[in-house]
């Protein structure tokens, strides 16, 4: 079955930098377009990021735009997402999905075009 399992979430202070994992298995990687999404207490789960299946397209949300970096290694079943200069309001848990084979701006931004997601990564940014 399919399998997303993120890591690398935690505490850090604001100004501080994480990078976030999402080892995937039981799909063939390099067909599926990854995305983030992150939702804090009492919000709606959001947009973060997106990366084509190639690797070649990356889409971000204005809030974490020149923060952020998604990256992500077919070879290896993993996407990445470098998170720098955080900020308190990034706090959240983090999310990693699996769309196949979509290309648009406007379904990589939405959590419906997902067919896959993780558990969940919880990241907290203290002031």
């Amino acid at each position: 079955q399919v399998q997303l399992v993120e890591s690398g979430g935690g505490l850090v202070q604001a100004g501080g930098s994480l990078t976030l994992s999402c080892a995937a298995s039981g799909l063939t990687f390099s067909n599926y377009c990854m995305g983030w999404f992150r939702q804090a207490p009492g919000q709606e789960r959001e947009f973060v990021a997106a990366i084509s299946w190639s690797g070649g397209t990356k889409y971000y949300a204005d809030s974490v735009k020149g923060r952020f970096t998604i990256s992500r290694d077919s070879a290896k079943n993993t996407m990445w997402l470098q998170m720098n200069s955080l900020k308190p309001e990034d706090t959240a848990v983090y999310y990693c999905a699996a769309a196949w084979r979509r290309s648009s701006y406007y379904e990589l931004i939405s959590d419906s075009t997902y067919d896959y997601w993780g558990q969940g990564t919880q990241v907290t940014v203290s002031s």
